[in-house]
């Protein structure tokens, strides 16, 4: 393995703390239908597959569970949402330590940088640009971008083509085995981090190539020549 030329970053849960502000969001749209809210604990579980897939899923569970029938089709449900999340995004959600840190050394030191996320691309650009993330990165995929989500193959393996660098340069930063898959599906290295969701299990279950403490500790490892050119994990099933 070479060292790494190019590092893509998952948003939710790896660079920013947004589990407060998205539960907000969500309780709000559920208030607004006379929906029962649910608890940040529950709403956290959730993230990872994008915004509209986590409401979507608090729906269904919300009407399951009411006494009256919610008959306010779910394209409506989720435009309110998105008008709740637009008022939230930034108000009770802060980048990871070391976030702005580890980026800029990366820059600093030539290496390319993509954020790769489920999130739909006018929440994952106005959280970006809400704690002036976004100058970090030459490229933005979100959920909506391609046609296919994380951990599909194609997504990781189309940020590499674009940025024009090969897969065995690319590293993948995650915080949930969706994002272990997207690195191992494409054939990236993908390490992670412990402070984020992964629906509540820890994400060494998931068999990350590396997992590292903080995101500082991921740009240190990344311009690391030792560390940097350490191989994939093998995998039963790769």
């Amino acid at each position: 393995m070479t060292t790494p030329r190019l590092l893509s970053f998952d948003l939710d849960g790896t660079l920013v703390d947004s589990a407060a502000e998205i539960a907000e969001a969500v309780n709000r749209t559920l208030q607004e239908f006379g929906l029962a809210t649910r608890p940040v604990e529950r709403i956290r579980a959730l993230i990872g597959r994008g915004s509209h897939a986590l409401m979507s899923t608090v729906l269904a569970q919300a009407r399951a569970e009411a006494s009256f029938e919610c008959l306010m089709p779910e394209a409506q449900v989720l435009e309110r949402f998105d008008a709740h999340y637009a008022d939230t995004t930034g108000l009770f959600s802060e980048p990871y330590s070391g976030a702005h840190e580890a980026l800029d050394l990366l820059h600093e030191h030539g290496l390319q940088l993509a954020c790769v996320t489920n999130k739909e691309g006018v929440h994952a650009r106005r959280l970006l640009d809400r704690h002036g993330l976004q100058r970090h990165f030459a490229l933005v995929v979100a959920g909506d971008t391609l046609p296919r989500q994380k951990p599909h193959a194609s997504v990781l393996r189309t940020v590499a083509a674009f940025m024009a660098v090969p897969l065995h340069a690319v590293v993948h930063v995650g915080d949930s085995e969706i994002d272990v898959l997207a690195g191992r599906n494409a054939g990236v290295r993908a390490w992670a981090v412990p402070h984020g969701y992964n629906a509540g299990r820890p994400i060494a279950e998931a068999g990350p190539d590396a997992l590292l403490p903080d995101l500082m500790a991921v740009a240190r490892a990344a311009l690391d020549p030792a560390f940097g050119r350490r191989p994939r994990r093998r995998h039963p099933d790769a």
